[in-house]
């Protein structure tokens, strides 16, 4: 068995960090900046995608979003960990899993050089059977290519996965994976409505609640 996880929204929060790296680039280049909660819903499909969604319609060429998608990536490494943590009771989840026996793993849509160092930094006593954030060329999710990499590493099946996540692009994901057994989590950035319209067949709210759906 194992528990693949998505990361921003799902075991950490990250919101804040992702926002004030957004609105910096957003003021240096004259643009308006936006309120922390609005970043809920540019997350989620990677971060040249926060940055198309969070400029202006008329400003969303590819001729600005390239450059402010670079300067983005280099400004959130040094900014990254400012007050970005795991969500309350991940860390115990997580190690309950790794005790039992119960492979773990993490698909994410953030750059992967990024989410290494988070993964480093914040799961030291954790071994993921796999960490996958998005490489350049790689396509992100809601396809199931980082799904699938996982899988095989990890020498599972997705008959034999669970795929837990916060947003639609998650269940998605799952779908498109052939991972029946799709978790939506209501700590993250989105509400219950809409990973019910993507798809999620459990609905969790404490991670206290992931663990005795995954064990019994």
């Amino acid at each position: 068995m194992i528990v693949i996880f998505d990361l921003d929204g799902t075991l950490l929060y990250t919101i804040e960090d992702l926002a004030f790296c957004g609105n910096h680039i957003l003021h240096a280049h004259g643009y308006p900046e936006h309120p922390t909660e609005a970043y809920n819903y540019f997350v989620g499909d990677g971060i040249r995608k926060l940055v198309e969604r969070m400029l202006p319609e008329n400003a969303r060429t590819n001729a600005i979003i390239t450059p402010l998608f670079e300067e983005y990536l280099q400004f959130y490494a040094i900014h990254k960990m400012d007050t970005t943590r795991p969500y309350d009771g991940i860390v115990e989840l997580l190690e309950s899993l790794q005790e039992q026996g119960i492979k773990t793993a993490v698909a994410s849509n953030k750059a992967h050089e990024a989410m290494d160092d988070l993964m480093k930094h914040y799961f030291p006593t954790i071994r993921f059977a796999a960490a996958i954030g998005n490489k350049k060329g790689a396509r992100p999710k809601p396809a199931p290519d980082v799904v699938f990499d996982i899988l095989q590493i990890a020498g599972e099946t997705p008959e034999n996965a669970f795929y837990v996540g916060d947003t639609a692009t998650d269940m998605l994901t799952a779908r498109n994976a052939g991972i029946d057994q799709s978790i939506g989590v209501l700590w993250g950035f989105r509400d219950e409505a809409e990973l019910v319209r993507g798809g999620a067949k459990f609905i969790v709210r404490e991670p206290s609640e992931l663990l005795t759906l995954i064990v019994g």
